[in-house]
C-alpha cells in the first residue's frame, strides 16, 4: 500500500480476452496495489488469460449487464480495502498509463470523484468515434449539466475513480444492472455534494475494443432522459427516490456507555 492508501484497478470484463493481456500490460504496475477482473458471463479465454496473469477473478454465473458487473467490482474492491477505486475497461479503448492523473485529484484531496473526458483530449471523431455517438454525448451532456448544475465536459466516459468514502456512501447496489448504472451512479454523487473533477484521456477505437450498438445507444439515452426527469421530480420533492439517499445519513454514531455501565458494576463488587 502506498503512501497514498491502497488503489485497487477493477476490470469489468464481458468477452475481453483478445485485449486483457495488453491492457493489463499497460498499467503503471508501481501504482496498482490490486488488480480485479470480474467476468460477466463471457463465452471466450476471458477467465484463463485473467489467471494466467494472476490477478483477482471473480466470475458471473451468466451475463447479467454492464451494470450489474459494476456492482460486483466496486463490492468486491472495497471488500479488498480499497481507498481509491479505479475502473478500467479491459478493452484497450481508454488509456491506462494515465491512471496517475485518473487518481491524482483523489490522492491530493480536491475530488471524490474523477471521469476520464474523451472530449477534454482533442476530437473524438477524429479519434475513431462515429459521428452520431458524438452527437448524442454532446447532446444529453448538455442535458445533464442543464439538470445536475455542473460544467462537464461528458458524462458518458468508462474510464472513471472514486474514493472509498463515495462508494460507501452512494447507494449503487440500487441501481440498473445496464449501460445507464453509469450515469446513475454520477446523479447519486451529485444528490450527495461530491466533488467532481474530469481529466482529458485521448481513446482508441478498433475492431478488437467493445461498442454499443445504434440501438443499444438509443436505449441508453432514453433512460438518461427518464434518469434526468426523476432526478428533478426528487430535486423538487415530487418524488421521493431512495436510490438517490444515501446510507449513512440514516444514522449517526453515538458514544457507546459500555465502559461506563462496566465500571459501575465492577464498583459494586460483582463479577461480569
Amino acid at each position: 500500500m502506498g503512501a497514498q492508501g491502497k488503489v485497487v484497478v477493477v476490470m469489468p470484463a464481458y468477452n475481453a480476452a483478445r485485449t486483457l493481456r495488453m491492457t493489463y500490460a499497460a498499467l503503471p504496475q508501481h501504482l496498482v496495489d490490486l488488480v480485479i477482473v470480474v467476468d460477466d458471463g463471457s463465452t471466450d479465454q476471458t477467465r484463463e488469460i485473467a489467471c494466467e496473469l494472476g490477478l483477482e477473478l471473480f466470475v458471473h454465473d451468466r451475463n447479467y449487464g454492464y451494470g450489474a458487473n459494476q456492482k460486483t467490482c466496486y463490492r468486491e474492491a472495497l471488500n479488498a480495502g480499497a481507498d481509491i477505486v479505479v475502473m478500467v475497461h479491459p478493452d484497450y479503448q481508454y488509456d491506462p498509463t494515465l491512471l496517475p492523473e485518473i487518481i491524482a485529484p483523489i490522492q491530493a484531496g480536491d475530488a471524490d470523484v474523477v471521469l476520464g473526458s474523451r472530449l477534454l483530449a482533442g476530437s473524438v471523431v477524429d479519434q475513431g468515434m462515429p459521428w452520431w455517438k458524438f452527437v448524442g454525448n454532446k447532446a444529453l451532456t448538455y442535458m445533464e449539466n442543464l439538470v445536475f448544475q455542473l460544467h462537464l465536459a461528458e458524462y458518458h466516459t468508462g474510464y472513471r475513480a472514486f474514493s472509498r468514502q463515495m462508494l460507501e456512501a452512494v447507494n449503487f447496489q440500487m441501481n440498473s444492472d445496464n449501460f445507464v448504472f453509469d450515469q446513475e451512479i454520477i446523479a447519486q454523487v451529485v444528490a450527495l455534494r461530491g466533488r467532481i473533477a474530469e481529466v482529458p484521456v485521448p481513446t482508441r477505437y478498433m475492431k478488437e475494443a467493445s461498442s454499443a450498438s445504434f440501438i443499444q445507444s438509443t436505449v441508453y439515452g432514453f433512460e438518461i432522459l427518464w434518469l434526468l426527469g426523476k432526478y428533478v421530480l426528487h430535486r423538487m420533492g415530487v418524488l421521493s427516490l431512495k436510490q438517490l439517499k444515501s446510507l449513512h445519513r440514516r444514522y449517526t454514531p453515538q458514544a457507546s456507555n459500555r465502559g461506563d455501565r462496566i465500571r459501575r458494576i465492577g464498583a459494586g463488587g460483582r463479577g461480569l
